[in-house]
């Protein structure tokens, strides 16, 4: 199924997390299809920062706000009087959940619970997308992809946390909905996303552009473990296929895997080496932390469901990935223009 981005124009869309790394792509492509968007988010936590570079602020209704603060997300939610709510606002760094668990378990859990009481008040939802991760899975580490009917329990606060939003999600819609009305609600467990603008600490991605901006080695802690790498846009336009057709059937909302293929599950290792051939002039250094704090060691995806569904595939594989990354960084370290970048990616994946 080829996305119709026609179909966004007018529409009144919702946004949490808005001003992330994936909100900002997600944002970008919003505006360019005409959509009536409104965001709600905390203030960018990087410097530097893709929301502030993307050129969307003022072609939104951004509002800075906590989904931690039911009156003020409803206060937002209610002005915004949205048909299309995708929700993506989270604590997402799996460290960042062991020094801070219980910040994470309120932004994650009730905030998922915030978002939904709005959705149970409003008369206007049709579509409502709630947006968790891979790592709700118990991760039996291993060799073939998790399925959207395997058991949730993630390991880590992060991880664990998204199991809940995802139990959560399900909670209401069979105590608060009707299963097969409106609004449809469904939610997409995606894949380690990779892309242009991403500057969060501990993620892989950046850790290789902020070596390579400095022209220092990149340090690689855990270099043998799998994940399931995909390009950002992959998921985000997977995400807007799912609230369109659930917006014109509400019969097709469910519970769905957004992962690459298996030939795309490639080691932390790997993908490293990918970047430093692409980039020239760097290497990798190994340091692995005997007394780092748990992370999975092999994990990916079967998204057999989002496929059967709807018709969708991935569009690029690893190796052009990481040819898109090296583009976007490469117009960022020039002081290039960041919006004509974005749209160009945006434009070329969707060919």
């Amino acid at each position: 199924m080829q996305l119709d981005l026609e179909f966004f124009k007018g529409k009144k869309v919702f946004l949490t997390g808005h001003t992330g790394f994936k909100g900002t792509w997600m944002s970008r492509i919003l505006i360019g299809a005409g959509a009536i968007l409104t965001g709600y988010s905390l203030a960018p936590n990087t410097t530097p920062d893709l929301f502030s570079m993307a050129d969307i602020e003022d072609k939104m209704t951004s509002v800075i706000g906590d989904i931690r603060d039911l009156d003020a997300l409803w206060d937002a939610f209610s002005k915004a009087q949205p048909e299309i709510v995708i929700h993506m606002a989270a604590q997402p760094i799996v460290r960042d959940s062991y020094k801070d668990p219980v910040y994470t378990y309120e932004t994650n859990v009730m905030g998922t619970v915030n978002i939904l009481e709005c959705l149970r008040r409003s008369n206007t939802v049709k579509s409502f997308l709630n947006v968790t991760t891979d790592k709700v899975y118990k991760n039996r580490e291993w060799e073939w992809g998790y399925r959207e009917d395997e058991m949730l329990d993630g390991y880590d606060p992060y991880s664990n946390s998204k199991s809940c939003s995802e139990l959560v999600t399900h909670s209401y819609r069979s105590s608060f909905f009707k299963e097969g009305e409106y609004p449809a609600i469904s939610t997409a467990r995606a894949g380690n996303v990779i892309g242009g603008g991403d500057f969060a600490n501990d993620r892989i991605i950046p850790d290789c552009v902020r070596a390579a901006k400095k022209g220092e080695d990149i340090v690689v802690r855990n270099p043998y473990s799998t994940r399931p790498y995909q390009h950002v846009l992959e998921p985000v336009t997977a995400y807007l296929m799912i609230v369109k057709a659930q917006y014109e059937d509400p019969t097709l909302s469910s519970w769905f895997n957004v992962g690459p293929d298996d030939c795309d599950c490639v080691t932390t290792g790997d993908i490293v080496n990918m970047f430093v051939e692409k980039w020239g002039g760097i290497k990798r250094v190994d340091r692995i932390d005997p007394n780092a704090p748990h992370e999975a060691n092999f994990l990916k995806l079967d998204s057999s469901k989002l496929k059967k569904t709807f018709g969708w595939k991935p569009t690029w594989h690893i190796d052009e990935t990481i040819d898109r990354i090296c583009e976007w960084n490469r117009v960022w370290f020039a002081d290039g223009n960041i919006p004509e970048i974005m749209d160009k990616q945006i434009a070329d994946f969707l060919k």
